[in-house]
């Protein structure tokens, strides 16, 4: 299944098409992740980003007109990959524990590069009737990865409690995620263990009330 978010029209000046340019484009997208994160949308221009990819002004103007189109690109990089990891843990056939120890590692992992990307992208940097289209089109495709994985480990009597199910599943694991991010807790042990205690038990234990 295909984790890649649907654009209605480009906001970059022109796509790269050959490895070097692609490989300007990824470096300018990275650094920009990494300034956002770090200084906010109070302190994010294209000079510091540019700086920080080790590209010239004139580079990045080549392919973002400003700075919100950058944005955007940071914005939808991070979906991605957020996608990415739900849908890599939902597949093939494992016991629930594995799944979500699978989760919490590759979930911590997309938000250790740059901890508070995901709250400035929602809560500072602006967006545009596109920005607002990826990220419903993010929403959607993130509940339908955790209802797939719900699915697998509990055995709903109507299709509604899939979604109820993972609505509360996915707002659980998001608020401790983005929690630890801003209190720099990603890397406690004791926490991921505990939020794939929290998992496993969660989904066991409504696999259970359905036996009742």
């Amino acid at each position: 299944m295909s984790t890649r978010i649907a654009k209605p029209r480009s906001r970059m000046r022109k796509e790269p098409r050959q490895a070097r340019s692609r490989a300007t484009v990824e470096a300018i997208i990275e650094a920009g992740a990494h300034v956002l994160s770090d200084l906010g949308w109070a302190g994010f221009t294209t000079n510091k980003v540019a700086e920080a990819a080790g590209a010239s002004i004139g580079s990045l103007y080549q392919y973002f007109p400003d700075k919100l189109s950058l944005v955007e690109a940071i914005r939808r990089r991070h979906f991605d990959q957020v996608l990415s990891v739900i849908a890599e843990s939902a597949e093939g056939d494992k016991p629930l524990k594995r799944f979500a120890q699978q989760l919490v590692r590759g979930m911590i992992a997309a938000h250790s590069i740059h901890p508070t990307l995901h709250q400035v992208l929602l809560d500072e940097a602006p967006g545009d009737r596109g920005s607002r289209a990826a990220h419903a089109s993010f929403q959607s495709r993130y509940l339908s990865h955790y209802a797939a994985a719900v699915a697998v480990y509990r055995k709903p009597r109507k299709s509604a409690d899939i979604e109820t199910v993972a609505r509360v599943l996915s707002s659980a694991v998001e608020g401790v995620i983005h929690n630890a991010a801003r209190r720099d807790m990603l890397d406690s042990p004791e926490l991921q263990q505990q939020l794939v205690e929290l998992i496993c038990a969660y989904l066991a234990e409504r696999h259970r009330s359905t036996q009742r």
